[in-house]
């Protein structure tokens, strides 16, 4: 099982403070020096929860600067927000300043405010996103593409700089659809998921249909894809003392994501909108989703505790546990608990 850390949304830290991005960067450094696999940054817009990460490239191109081995990855591009060229361009970029270690998850979005940047894509989220898929590929071999300049003419072009990988590594961002885990099969890409809204059995026959369809492609090669699950991700010598460590970082979290909660737990029925809920409601799901998480859903607790749920992933499939660690608590007891998380990997291993 591989090990990498996952930067989404909260540092812990007063937005007046100096030294925002010191998370990113020392737990970065941990992961170079340690054996992670890979440091992931995200795309977030508009929200003060994740405002810190509004371009993973930039965010990409500063681990690049502070690392010397460990995987740089976007978790994950918004593709539909983006030009296939841009994309390309800023990642070849980061590629050659980390000296290849660049990987890509694309998304598709789904907070329509986020499309205030690119309001023509919305609609066609999906389809725009395995398009892009496609041509950030293609450009990243060097392949030209047409495209339509300033003056209306018709023009063939080429990303530059060229990257130092010959080939991209390609992850899919999936929220819980099987069909998205199909599609990201039949591209020969990996998965990137979540449990927010996933049960675990579930994610076992959504893993199976990802199998399936990468290893039906017309060009498979033998391999079998990558499959990366974010977990929230904080461990403690005392598993009580660290529930109440959590329990309020990790409530507001979960309230903050109520309608991914909400999409799962209604498949099938019609959706519930958040804002219609009254405020005892939203407290009751928040507090059955916080103990359902605590409990089976992340790497929360103990080693031991977090051992066994490591080993229940590898037996669903996944590939890597990419430890969401900046959900709220504060960034130098984030620091200060990453050795027993790498106590863990060194466990897992």
């Amino acid at each position: 099982m591989d090990f990498s850390l996952f930067y989404f949304g909260d540092d812990g830290q007063d937005p007046a403070s100096h030294g925002r991005y010191e998370l990113v960067l020392q737990g970065a450094r941990f992961a170079d020096r340690n054996d992670f696999s890979a440091v992931w940054t995200p795309e977030r817009h508009f929200h003060p929860f994740g405002g810190l990460y509004p371009n993973p490239a930039v965010t990409g191109a500063a681990v690049a600067a502070v690392t010397d081995r460990v995987a740089i990855r976007a978790g994950s591009v918004v593709a539909p927000l983006h030009h296939p060229l841009r994309i390309a361009e800023e990642w070849a970029v980061v590629d050659n300043l980390s000296g290849g270690r660049v990987g890509l998850a694309f998304a598709s979005g789904w907070h329509a405010v986020d499309f205030a940047l690119r309001p023509e894509n919305y609609a066609d989220r999906r389809t725009v996103m395995l398009d892009t898929v496609r041509q950030v590929r293609g450009l990243w071999r060097g392949e030209e593409v047409s495209v339509r300049d300033g003056g209306g003419t018709e023009q063939r072009v080429r990303a530059y700089p060229q990257p130092v990988q010959r080939e991209l590594p390609v992850w899919v961002t999936s929220a819980g659809g099987v069909e998205t885990f199909r599609a990201a099969g039949t591209l020969g890409a990996g998965v990137l998921t979540h449990l927010l809204g996933q049960d675990p059995d579930e994610l076992a026959g959504k893993i199976a249909a990802y199998r399936e369809a990468y290893a039906a492609r017309p060009d498979a090669d033998g391999g079998t894809g990558h499959v990366a699950l974010m977990v929230h991700t904080f461990l403690g010598s005392d598993d009580d003392a660290v529930r109440e460590q959590v329990r309020g970082p990790l409530r507001n979290y979960l309230r903050s994501s109520l309608g991914l909660l909400l999409g799962s737990q209604t498949a099938g029925a019609r959706r519930v909108d958040p804002a219609k809920l009254r405020a005892k409601d939203v407290d009751f799901l928040v507090d059955r989703a916080f103990d359902r998480y605590y409990d089976d859903g992340g790497l929360l607790g103990t080693v031991p505790k977090a051992t066994r749920i490591v080993e229940r992933l590898a037996g669903l499939g996944v590939d890597e546990v990419a430890c969401l660690i900046d959900f709220g608590l504060p960034a130098k007891t984030v620091l200060d608990g990453l050795g027993n998380l790498n106590e863990l990997r060194k466990a897992a291993a």
